[in-house]
C-alpha cells in the first residue's frame, strides 16, 4: 500500500497548508501504514482497495481501507493552484453527462449543491458526504459515517466531501457549513466528470 502523491502542493486559502499537511501526511499516511501491516501476508495482501471494501468484514481492515480509498478520492478532485481561475471552470459552468443528470434530479445545480451540503452539516458525527452513480447513472447522495462510502453499498464514487474534523477544524474550527461551502471553490469539475 502507497501513500498518493498530491498533485498539487497548496489549496490555500480554500484549505490551509497546515490542515494538508496534517491530513495527508499524518491522517492518510497513518491509513496507509497500518492498512499495510493488517494485510501482510493475508488475502487482502494483493487486492485493490475496492475489493478489499466489497469483501472484508466490519473491522479494522474494512475501516483502514476504506479510509484509504475516500481519502485519495478526496485529494484527486481537487483543482491544482495553477487551474484555479484557469480554464477548469467552478460549478455551476460544468457540462456534460454528469451535469445534465444533476439537472434531471435536482432540477437547479444551485439545488444540488444545497442538498449536498445539508447532508454534510447534517451527518452526525464523523463521516463523509458523497455524490455517486447506480449502474444505470442515477445519482445519489449519501451520507457515509466513518469509512463507509459508496463502493460499499455498489455505486460508483464521483465526488466526496470530508466532515471528519481534522479535514477542516485548523482552518474552519466548528463551522462544517462554512467549510463545505468553501470546497466548492477548488473542485474540478473535469475529473468528477471524468468518474462518471
Amino acid at each position: 500500500m502507497k501513500l498518493i502523491d498530491l498533485p498539487y502542493t497548496s489549496l490555500e486559502p480554500v484549505i490551509s497548508d497546515r490542515t494538508l499537511s496534517f491530513h495527508h501526511g499524518k491522517h492518510l499516511r497513518g491509513y496507509v501504514d497500518t492498512l499495510s501491516k493488517l494485510i501482510a501476508g493475508t488475502e487482502y495482501e494483493n487486492m485493490s482497495l475496492e475489493d478489499i471494501i466489497r469483501t472484508a468484514p466490519a473491522g479494522p481492515v474494512f475501516n483502514n481501507a476504506g479510509q484509504i480509498l475516500n481519502h485519495n478520492l478526496y485529494f484527486t478532485q481537487f483543482k491544482t493552484p495553477a487551474q484555479v481561475g484557469g480554464d477548469h471552470p467552478s460549478w455551476p459552468a460544468p457540462t456534460g453527462h454528469l451535469v445534465a443528470q444533476i439537472v434531471k434530479q435536482w432540477g437547479t445545480p444551485e439545488a444540488f449543491q444545497t442538498e449536498f451540503e445539508q447532508k454534510g452539516v447534517t451527518l452526525f458525527g464523523s463521516g463523509w458526504v458523497w455524490l455517486a452513480a447506480a449502474q444505470d447513472g442515477s445519482l445519489q447522495i449519501l451520507q457515509c459515517p466513518g469509512a463507509d462510502n459508496p463502493v460499499a453499498h455498489g455505486l460508483r464514487p464521483l465526488l466526496t466531501f470530508d466532515v471528519w474534523e481534522h479535514a477542516y477544524y485548523l482552518d474552519y474550527q466548528n463551522r462544517r457549513a462554512d467549510h463545505l461551502k468553501a470546497l466548492w471553490e477548488i473542485v474540478d469539475w473535469r475529473e468528477v466528470e471524468k468518474r462518471y
